[in-house]
């Protein structure tokens, strides 16, 4: 028997539907969630690149110092700490990145006034991509 699609809320199906996507807290260190959401975005076949300012690549992937320089529409998960947010929401505004997904304890309730107040769409308080997608870490 073929596995169900899965059915994902509103919010993070149009997140999905933006098709490509950057991961801010991009990490070469396995064991961290800015590596794991990457590689889970590669595991569903997903094009991905990341975003940190020390970094040029991880996992095979490209990173970017931040999202402004990051090309293409992305839809982006945030998997920085909380006092990073507002920044981070800065640079999406300015980068016309039109939907967040704050990861589980990278939100911060300025970021996510500044992110509406900007018409961006937020996923945040919720899932993890980790859960919403399924990641087998190995």
């Amino acid at each position: 028997m073929a596995a169900m699609p899965r059915q994902h809320p509103p919010e993070i199906a149009r997140f999905l539907a933006v098709g490509s996507f950057a991961v801010v807290g991009a990490s070469a260190d396995r064991s961290k969630y800015g590596n794991k959401v990457l590689r889970c975005y590669q595991q569903h076949g997903l094009p991905v690149v990341g975003v940190h300012p020390k970094l040029t690549e991880v996992e095979g992937v490209p990173v970017h110092p931040s999202l402004t320089a990051v090309p293409g529409p992305r839809a982006v998960s945030v998997v920085a700490p909380p006092a990073a947010a507002v920044g981070v929401v800065a640079d999406a505004a300015a980068a016309g990145v039109r939907h967040l997904w704050f990861q589980p304890g990278a939100e911060a309730p300025e970021a996510l006034a500044a992110a509406q107040a900007a018409g961006i769409e937020v996923i945040s308080g919720g899932p993890c991509l980790l859960v919403a997608l399924g990641f087998r870490d190995g």
